[in-house]
């Protein structure tokens, strides 16, 4: 088949004041028409350069040295910006990362979407504003006429996802580069999503290529797979082959980094040790021969060259012939935590938390949030308790009142037999020492202006716990258990990587040798190479000082690798709570049945055969949640009674419990409560 793009041997550097980064060196590319090509890797691997040079938005700093890129015939990089207007959005579209960032938010959601057909097909306002409303309802937009006349901030992650595409269809492009479409959006959007790029891009004949560092993404929406590594391609082929016969070590050390939910066990995840190179020196040899268990003198003195067997190709000269082995199991935190104490470390009663809402002149209370509505649960000593559901369902606002960062609405928090939080009583300081957070962003949680060795030594300073040399120890000891040398200390956070400010906020949780740390989506923007690292030093840090987790999160396959026992939370509340093999392998609420069927899988047979599930509707708004049951709204099974009667939790197993009037399965009879 024809091509619609070429990248024919593509070199991007960026130059800065004291050295020149090859970004993309000597890559090569081709997407047919009505094709969707997977370019993957992890994070500086030179994915989204590649996208942005053959868009030519490449940054100020950024330029291309070598190669060119062809599109329908017409070679892009030689063009002048003026006659690149004409192809950028036209004939070739982009869906950036962050849709918030690339959306004005001064302007209507009609006025933006249509701004792309007035400036190439000058249409008037009013057939602007039409093709504005075909193409909102293209992407399957809830109410789009009413959305034309919002602004970005009116609208939640995923409906903001909606729009991006839609400006990137309102001229019908011929190739549309999907930028980490999905990343910060929850399993149920994002499938979503997938779900609309993929009939859309069959319905228009388009071409797609789709950048990300998830591969159970691209598993079941890719036809070919390209992976990427240090600006260089590792190894290209047909999407089922390379999954299942893939020849490079650094694409089988990706695939055994995932969690996998369809042949999951306790197993540690493989890891990719080391960092990706620097591309501001000359590399010599192949790329990624420093992190690689099969490299030679050969590889360390010789860059490899891509070398094709039909359409499956490989940059290694001792190249693998298939996946690698599911490690053994390890022990799960229940079974550290069997052999020393089964005592409740936390035990919640009735949570509830409102956020006000205030309104009118005087700035009164007109209304609530209802984020928590009576929530009950209990952790046991060395346990990893998870805490799933999609965003806007309470998970961080529990989280927050386990530590005290958050003061409760009703109900009660015990910590090791004490009452510690109650309406009317925040934990002391010293109260808290016990009790720590480990959060999303560990960028925007670590003091820019404090080296590391300040921001760890911070809390023994605030505690009085030592004497001054004795917390320097206690900082240099606190590297070393997080996998970081000494040196480290005298540097700042933005001089480290993502998955090393992750380390580092790990060592922040445990500077007072807490004993329950909450993860907040603790490896959510992290690369899988890099997340199976985080999660597996979790797991170490665990059985070395019996820490028990609550970890929070919207993926479901690291919950299930990480947890003992699961609660599956929806608008407040808690709809299955038990034992992670049960939830997960037979689960018995149809939301966790939903959020399970739409996880991404890094199988390609088996992605396609999910292809189409999802959970369907938006969240209701916490403002004023559905009468009865609160997933009667999305629910296939909803009946009248589920609109009147709040379903009540019922057995399933000793270990597992839900709240629904239809579950997936029949009930027991036990006299336990939750």
């Amino acid at each position: 088949m024809s091509s619609l793009l070429t990248v024919n041997n593509l070199s991007v550097q960026f130059t800065s004041r004291n050295s020149v980064a090859t970004a993309v060196d000597d890559f090569s590319l081709s997407i047919a028409p009505g094709e969707c090509v997977g370019l993957v890797g992890e994070s500086g691997c030179g994915k989204t350069t590649t996208g942005l040079a053959v868009m030519r938005l490449l940054p100020g700093t950024g330029k291309i040295v070598a190669g060119n890129v062809v599109l329908d015939g017409v070679d892009l990089a030689t063009l002048s910006e003026k006659e690149m207007r004409s192809y950028r959005g036209s004939s070739i579209a982009l869906i950036p990362q962050d849709p918030m960032s690339s959306l004005n938010p001064t302007t209507k959601i009609g006025r933006q979407i249509g701004e792309g057909l007035r400036i190439h097909r000058g249409a008037s306002k009013e057939e602007a504003r039409k093709r504005a409303l075909e193409v909102l309802e293209m992407v399957e937009m809830p109410s789009p006429e009413e959305r034309l006349d919002q602004y970005p901030f009116e609208l939640s992650g995923g409906l903001r996802q909606r729009v991006i595409i839609a400006m990137g269809l309102v001229c019908e492009p011929k190739l549309l580069i999907a930028d980490e479409p999905t990343t910060a959006l929850d399993v149920t959007i994002q499938a979503q999503i997938l779900d609309i790029l993929d009939n859309l891009r069959k319905e228009l004949g388009m071409a797609m290529l789709l950048i990300t560092h998830d591969m159970g993404v691209i598993a079941g929406r890719a036809d070919r797979v390209v992976v990427m590594y240090g600006g260089k391609k590792a190894e290209e082929g047909e999407t089922n082959e390379l999954f299942h016969s893939m020849r490079h070590p650094y694409t089988q050390a990706l695939l055994a980094s995932v969690p996998n939910l369809e042949n999951a066990t306790k197993h540690k995840l493989a890891s990719i040790a080391g960092m990706p190179p620097n591309l501001t020196k000359e590399i010599v040899g192949c790329r990624f021969a420093p992190r690689c268990a099969f490299a030679t003198d050969q590889c360390r003195g010789s860059d490899p060259p891509f070398v094709a067997d039909g359409s499956h190709g490989a940059a290694c000269f001792y190249p693998r012939t298939g996946p690698l082995a599911i490690g053994a199991p390890v022990a799960t935190a229940a079974a550290v935590a069997t052999t020393t104490s089964k005592n409740d470390l936390v035990r919640v009663e009735g949570l509830v938390k409102e956020f006000p809402i205030k309104g009118g002149f005087v700035r009164h209370n007109v209304g609530a949030v209802h984020a928590v509505s009576n929530v009950s649960f209990s952790v046991t000593e060395g346990e990893t308790f998870g805490l799933v559901g999609e965003s806007g369902c309470g998970k961080t606002t529990i989280g927050r009142m386990l530590v005290g960062l958050e003061p409760l609405t009703g109900g009660e928090v015990h910590f090791d037999g004490r009452l510690v939080s109650a309406k009317g009583q925040q934990p002391s300081r010293a109260d808290r020492r016990d009790r720590q957070m480990m959060f999303q962003d560990p960028y925007s949680s670590l003091d820019p202006r404090m080296k590391v060795g300040q921001i760890l030594g911070e809390p023994l300073m605030v505690q009085k716990s030592g004497t001054k040399a004795q917390q320097r120890e206690r900082v240099t000891e606190l590297l070393l258990s997080v996998g970081l040398d000494r040196m480290s200390a005298d540097r700042y956070p933005h001089e480290f990587s993502g998955g090393q400010r992750q380390r580092i906020g790990l060592a922040r949780a445990l500077a007072l040798n807490p004993r329950l740390i909450v993860a907040d989506e603790p490896v959510s923007a992290l690369d899988v190479s890099i997340q199976a690292q985080i999660l597996n030093l979790m797991k170490e840090l665990q059985r070395e000082h019996r820490l028990s987790y609550v970890m929070v999160s919207h993926d479901l396959a690291v919950v299930y690798y990480m947890a003992d026992t699961i609660a599956v939370m929806y608008l407040g509340k808690i709809v299955e709570i038990g034992d992670a093999e049960s939830v997960f392998r037979s689960p018995a609420h149809p939301y966790t049945r939903g959020l399970l069927d739409v996880v991404p899988v890094p199988d390609p047979a088996e992605a396609r055969r999910r292809r189409g599930r999802q959970v369907i509707g938006e969240l209701p708004s916490a403002i004023n949640p559905p009468s009865g049951c609160r997933f009667r709204t999305r629910c296939p099974k909803a009946q009248d009674v589920c609109v009147n009667e709040e379903p009540l939790f019922q057995h399933f197993s000793e270990t597992q419990q839900a709240a629904c009037h239809f579950p997936m399965k029949s009930p027991v009879k036990l006299t336990a409560k939750v």
